[in-house]
């Protein structure tokens, strides 16, 4: 397996596929870092030389920030939007969706709310 930026990457994927796997970069970033180091999209990435790895971590390592870095930067953000008491924050503390979706119906998985199907109410007889 290739590893890029301390991610293990799958080798049999197309590289601009398995560059999704690294948290931060997605389909259109991957494109974008792939035509910057001059590497081409239909390849795999076991076929990938040790130099252009090299290139496509130097690439994502100065110009992106990934993986901690942004994890760090997004809690930040939900953490400063909670002690400024904002909508947003509230929603997040109760842990509400945070962007408009209705939650009369149809936020039972944010919410935990998972509801069981109920039968008709008829116990079964026991045959003895």
């Amino acid at each position: 397996m290739v590893r890029i930026c301390g991610v293990n990457i799958p080798d049999q994927k197309r590289i601009d596929i398995s560059l999704g796997y690294i948290y931060g970069i997605g389909r259109f970033l991957s494109n974008k870092i792939l035509k910057i180091a001059n590497v081409s999209l239909d390849k795999r990435a076991k076929d990938l030389t040790p130099e252009e790895i090299n290139r496509l971590q130097e690439i994502i390592e100065k110009n992106y920030r990934i993986e901690g870095d942004l994890r760090r930067e997004i809690q930040g953000n939900i953490r400063r939007l909670k002690e400024i008491g904002s909508y947003r924050g509230s929603r997040h503390l109760r842990k509400l969706p945070t962007r408009g979706q209705r939650t009369k119906t149809n936020s039972r998985t944010v919410r935990g709310n998972v509801r069981k199907t109920v039968g008709s109410g008829r116990r079964k007889l026991e045959l003895r």
